[in-house]
């Protein structure tokens, strides 16, 4: 069986350990009404608008 030439150091097995824990970006979509950045199957923060009809009203 193979055997290890050197010990494999805490910054290594951590850093691979780590690679579980990165956490991704929200997916992000356009707004149809106002082409304002939000995020998919919410209402529009920015027109309040939700499958093209006002949803909420938005000072």
């Amino acid at each position: 069986m193979a055997v290890p030439k050197k010990k494999t150091s805490k910054a290594k097995s951590r850093s691979r350990r780590a690679s579980a824990w990165r956490l991704s970006l929200p997916a992000q979509s356009r707004c149809p009404q106002c082409r304002h950045a939000k995020l998919p199957h919410v209402v529009c923060p920015n027109c309040g608008w939700y499958k093209g009809r006002q949803a909420i009203e938005v000072d």
